[in-house]
C-alpha cells in the first residue's frame, strides 16, 4: 500500500498490514543487509568449489560475497524488468511526477519477450524493432540497446526453430545492419562502448548466414494437405493473404497454385485492399495486352505508397489514464479485466489500438 508523505514530490515508504499493525517495508534496512551479510558469507563458505578456490584466496571472502549478491540482485532485476503488462506515458513534469517517459523506457519495461510467443502479435513486435532500427536506434539508452538484442535473438532463434516468418527477419537483419554500418561511417556518437556495437555487428551477420542457410523440413503425414483441398478452398485462402510476398512463395508450392496466385482478380483486390483509388489511377500500367498489370501495379504502388498495416494484436492506449498496455481478450472476457488499472466509468471507449509507427509518435517530444 503506497502511503504519500507530507512532501508532494515523494513517493513515500511501502506499508505492510501485520497483527501487531502496519509496518514500514524497507528492502534494504540495515539490520536485513547485515543479516544477510552473514548468511552468505557462511553460504559462500559451505558451497566454496574447487574451481572457487584460487578465487577465493586471491580475493578477500567479504569483497567475494558482495560481489555475489550484486550479481544475485542484478539477475533479479533484469528478468524482474520484463514483467510489467502496461506503462504510464507522461511526456511532462508534473506536482506529482517527475520527469517523462523515454521511448527506451517504453521498450525497456513492456513484456515484448512474452509478446513475441503469441502468434497474434509476433508480426506486430517484429515491425516495432524494424522501425526502432531505421531511425530511433540512437535514442535507445543502454538497458534498452540490451532489451533490444537480447528480444532480437529470442525472435532470430525462434524462427530457426519454428521455421515461420523467416523473411520478416531477414528484412529486420538487413536494415539493422544497413543502420549500424551508416553509423559508424557518419563516425556518430552510438551510446555504448563501440567494441560492443563491433560484436553486435559480427553477431547479426551470424544471424543471417544461419536464416540463409535455413532449410525447410516437411513433415510425412498422412493428414489432408493445402494441395488436397478444392480449387474453390484454394482460392479463397489466396484472397485471405494480404502480403504479395506470401501469395508468390506460395505460387510456387504448386503448378495449380501458381495458376491461382496469377489471377488478375487476385491482384486487383490486393491494390485496392492497400491502396486509396486516387494512389491506383495515377500508376496505371498496362501490359502488351492492352490490360492493366495488377500484378506489377501492387509492388510499383508498394515502393510509392505504405501498405496499410494489419495485424492479430496490437499494444493499446487508454485516452483517459494515459497507460500503454497489452490486452489480455481472455481476462477482459471472463474477469472483466481492462489490463490496467483504468479509472474510467466506460474503459473500452477509452482504448485505441497502437500502431508501430504510432507507439514511436507517442514519445516524440
Amino acid at each position: 500500500m503506497p502511503f504519500l508523505g507530507q512532501d508532494w514530490r515523494s513517493p513515500g515508504w511501502s506499508w505492510m498490514k501485520t497483527e501487531d499493525g502496519w509496518k514500514r517495508c524497507e528492502v534494504y534496512s540495515q539490520e536485513f543487509e547485515r543479516e544477510s551479510n552473514q548468511f552468505n558469507i557462511i553460504n559462500y563458505k559451505i558451497n566454496l568449489k574447487d574451481e572457487d578456490q584460487e578465487e577465493y584466496n586471491n580475493e578477500n571472502c567479504e569483497t567475494a560475497v558482495k560481489k555475489r549478491r550484486k550479481n544475485h540482485f542484478n539477475n533479479t532485476k533484469s528478468q524482474y524488468f520484463y514483467q510489467e503488462k502496461w506503462i504510464c506515458v507522461h511526456k511532462e513534469s508534473t506536482r506529482e511526477r517527475h520527469g517523462y517517459c523515454t521511448l527506451g523506457e517504453a521498450f525497456n519495461r513492456l513484456d515484448f519477450s512474452s509478446a513475441i510467443q503469441d502468434i497474434r502479435r509476433f508480426n506486430y513486435v517484429v515491425k516495432l524493432l524494424q522501425l526502432i532500427a531505421k531511425s530511433e536506434l540512437t535514442s535507445l539508452s543502454g538497458a534498452a540497446q540490451k532489451s533490444y538484442f537480447n528480444i532480437l535473438e529470442k525472435i532470430v532463434y525462434k524462427v530457426l526453430e519454428d521455421q515461420q516468418n523467416p523473411r520478416l527477419i531477414k528484412e529486420l537483419l538487413q536494415d539493422l545492419n544497413s543502420t549500424i554500418c551508416r553509423l559508424k561511417k557518419e563516425k556518430y556518437v552510438l551510446v555504448g562502448n563501440i567494441n560492443i556495437w563491433i560484436c553486435r555487428l559480427e553477431t547479426i551477420l551470424v544471424w543471417q548466414q544461419q536464416l540463409k542457410n535455413l532449410q525447410m523440413t516437411q513433415e510425412i503425414s498422412n493428414s489432408l494437405v493445402l494441395c488436397d483441398l478444392p480449387l474453390q478452398m484454394q482460392s479463397n485462402i489466396l484472397y485471405r493473404l494480404s502480403d504479395g510476398w506470401d501469395i508468390i512463395n506460395l505460387g510456387q508450392v504448386t503448378p495449380t497454385l501458381h495458376v491461382l496466385s496469377e489471377d488478375r482478380q487476385l491482384w486487383k483486390k490486393l491494390c485496392q485492399y492497400h491502396f486509396a483509388e486516387k494512389q491506383v489511377c495515377r500508376h496505371f500500367n498496362l501490359s502488351e495486352k492492352g490490360h492493366i498489370d495488377w500484378k506489377l501495379m501492387f509492388f510499383a504502388l508498394q515502393k510509392l505508397y505504405p501498405k496499410k498495416e494489419q495485424y492479430g494484436d496490437t499494444l493499446h492506449f487508454c485516452r483517459h489514464c494515459s497507460i500503454l498496455f497489452w490486452k489480455d481478450y481472455q481476462l477482459a472476457f471472463l474477469l472483466k479485466d481492462s489490463g490496467h488499472p483504468c479509472t474510467a466509468n466506460d474503459p473500452e471507449s477509452c482504448f485505441m489500438p497502437v500502431s508501430p509507427q504510432h507507439f514511436i509518435d507517442l514519445f516524440k517530444f
